[in-house]
Parts: C-alpha cells; sequence; structure tokens
C-alpha cells in the first residue's frame, strides 16, 4: 500500500463511512472531492502555517474515477503540489482503497493565493513557497 503513496509527503487515512454511499451502493462521486478537500487540509496542517501568513481560494478540481469504492473499506489519500506559480500552485491527489490495494481515483487542484479583504489573487509569500519545498523534499 505505502509504494501506491510514496511520492506523497502528506498521506490522510479514512474510514469509508456507510452514508458516503449512494444509490448505486459506492461512494457517491461527491465524497472523493471530501476525501481529497480533507487531504489537503491535512497538507496545510503539516506545514505549520500560521492562517495569517496566508490565505488561499480553490480555483478548479478534477477527478478521475477509476476503481467504485463502497462500505466497508478505508481509503488513504495522499497529497503533494507539484508546481508552484507566483499566485497559485497545483495540488495533485491519489486515494487507495486498502480493501482492493489499488488507487481508485487521482485528482487535482488549482489554489490560488487570495486576499479576501481585497477580494483579489496575491502573491504567494515566500516563507510559504519555502515551507512547501522543504515539506516535499
Amino acid at each position: 500500500m505505502s509504494s501506491l503513496l510514496e511520492s506523497y509527503p502528506a498521506i490522510l487515512t479514512i474510514p469509508v463511512a456507510w452514508g458516503d454511499m449512494n444509490a448505486a451502493q459506492h461512494v457517491s462521486n461527491v465524497v472523493f472531492f471530501k476525501y481529497f478537500e480533507s487531504a489537503r487540509i491535512y497538507y496545510f496542517e503539516h506545514l505549520k502555517i500560521d492562517k495569517t501568513d496566508f490565505d488561499y481560494i480553490l480555483a478548479s478540481v478534477f477527478c478521475k474515477f477509476i476503481l467504485p469504492i463502497t462500505y466497508p473499506d478505508t481509503i488513504s489519500v495522499g497529497a503533494k503540489i507539484i508546481d508552484i506559480k507566483e499566485d497559485r500552485f497545483i495540488m495533485d491527489f491519489a486515494l487507495v482503497s486498502h480493501r482492493h490495494e489499488k488507487i481508485a481515483a487521482i485528482g487535482g487542484s488549482t489554489i490560488v493565493t487570495y486576499d479576501y479583504i481585497q477580494n483579489q489573487k496575491v502573491k504567494t509569500p515566500d516563507s510559504v513557497i519555502k515551507k512547501i519545498k522543504l515539506f516535499e523534499k
């Protein structure tokens, strides 16, 4: 299992809840985005960035569904930043089913550094970029 996520510095393990499934009796597609969101927050918590250091807004997100997930199962979601631009960064995700021991989905998101007071994107602080690069090594 760990070899499937070895390139991801942040790995969050989540038990699949019965309520995550839909009428087709597999985890609803929208729940995969919640799993990615949880992994994104987990990643930032590991950076130990103070909320006053910077803020961001999700610009886009995608998911490629590979394998249906059902209850009972446990999943692990790997998160890593694969590209840093002046005012945004690209995050990559892989979701692994413990029961099947396979990647069940891959995804990504574009995250823009944002000033909510001025309602505009801003340059990513150098201190944040430095912490990301250190964490990704």
